[in-house]
């Protein structure tokens, strides 16, 4: 829609009402105001949101892999062979065996539920970039070392070099019952991985170690399994179920955590319905600031069709007046979503001090800072409604003002 010279002159005028019109011009502010605040939070809302998601896929996949083989009973016999079988199947980039069990740890008198895992060195070692303190390579000399997470340490009171001790309840059988095994473990490393419940719970030491705590012999408990496509892991390990449906069970990360990321969609799908709300409702300001515009300029409008200008002509006239309006609402409401979730992680934490509220709790929200990633396809169905609601709400004012009939209007004048 191009306008002429004449039009854009027109347009230009009425985009800016005079002193007479001061409630036009304000009805138009508070239109760009809501506009822009509705893009911005839908913006920071839907970037929060696939950060969160995102965020949670790619530590959850870190840590437990995309797929886990665990056996039936809790502990896999002969388990190389089953690695190998594994690792040899198309599609598997990596796997690996691993021990996890829940148990009770204690130090100077407090007790805290943890679990422990028993890993390989080598993926031990690619914990370093999570290190907090300490050094991962003591935990391969021999000795009993552990490696605990950052807010089991803050839990417990721990240092390094202090001794934890580990309860295994099972223990050993005496004529007298069973004795709880209980193992002390000096502490030489920390690590956090930025999931709370991991920071908080995990006790990380080699397999020999924790078979040895365990009681397990040479068996593990389960094979971590990363493939070259999360999406398509049922796809890849396929065989794998088949092949070892007596033995053990599959179930991949989406199994694992099927009702968090369910409980995560549902959310993500409520909120953007909410918040596309207040865009309509930006957009029924924007029409009810033209209707405004066009009863106060009925006789401006008279005369110009009387000068001989088209319905046509008066209909974009009134159509760009608005749409500029949802254009500056949009434009400023990308800038300012943008700069809220550059400083996110700072806003969060100074409404936190303001009110006294922990904003972000990573008890409750799992991770330790607050995630974003905006998606490109997101941002432009947000401005592409934004536009597109506040075109459609400059329609019924733009037909009013086209259909003005000027000897009405100008009868008694």
């Amino acid at each position: 829609m191009i306008l002429s010279p004449f039009e854009w002159s027109i347009a230009r005028r009425y985009m800016l009402p005079g002193r007479s019109e001061a409630i036009i011009a304000l009805v138009a502010g508070i239109s760009i105001t809501v506009v822009a605040l509705s893009v911005a939070m839908l913006l920071i809302v839907m970037s929060v949101m696939n950060g969160f998601r995102a965020e949670l896929i790619d530590r959850i996949t870190a840590l437990n892999g995309h797929a886990v083989v665990q056996a039936y009973g809790g502990r896999l016999e002969n388990w190389e062979s089953v690695l190998e079988e594994i690792r040899a199947t198309e599609g598997v980039i990596d796997a690996s065996p691993m021990i996890e069990q829940p148990l009770a740890a204690s130090y100077n008198g407090r007790t805290e539920v943890v679990f422990v895992r028993g890993q390989t060195d080598e993926d031990i070692g690619q914990m370093a970039e999570n290190l907090v303190a300490g050094d991962l390579a003591t935990l391969s000399n021999g000795e009993r070392n552990i490696a605990i997470g950052s807010q089991l340490q803050r839990n417990l009171g721990l240092r390094l070099g202090d001794t934890l001790t580990v309860f295994n309840p099972q223990g050993r059988t005496t004529p007298f019952g069973t004795v709880p095994r209980q193992i002390g473990y000096t502490i030489t490393a920390v690590f956090e991985v930025g999931l709370y419940d991991f920071d908080e719970r995990f006790v990380v030491m080699p397999i020999p170690q924790a078979q040895e705590l365990l009681l397990t012999g040479d068996a593990i408990s389960m094979i971590e399994v990363q493939t070259e496509d999360p999406n398509r892991v049922d796809e890849i390990l396929a065989p794998v179920k088949d092949r070892l449906a007596s033995q053990a069970i599959v179930t991949n990360w989406q199994q694992m955590n099927a009702s968090l990321f369910e409980a995560l969609q549902v959310e993500r799908v409520a909120m953007f319905f909410a918040l596309s709300i207040i865009v309509l409702v930006a957009a029924f300001n924007i029409l009810s600031s033209l209707v405004m515009l066009v009863r106060s300029k009925t006789r401006d409008i008279a005369i110009i069709r009387t000068m001989g200008a088209t319905r046509r002509s008066l209909m974009k006239i009134f159509v760009t007046t608005g749409s500029v309006v949802g254009v500056i609402g949009t434009l400023t409401g990308l800038a300012l979503g943008f700069i809220v979730l550059f400083f996110r992680n700072g806003i969060a934490k100074f409404l936190s001090n303001v009110f006294g509220v922990n904003v972000w709790d990573p008890s409750v929200r799992f991770l330790t800072e607050l995630p974003a990633r905006t998606d490109p396809g997101e941002v432009l169905m947000i401005v592409g409604m934004a536009m597109g609601l506040s075109f459609l709400a400059t329609l019924y004012p733009a037909y009013r003002a086209a259909n003005t009939d000027p000897v009405e209007v100008l009868r008694y004048e």
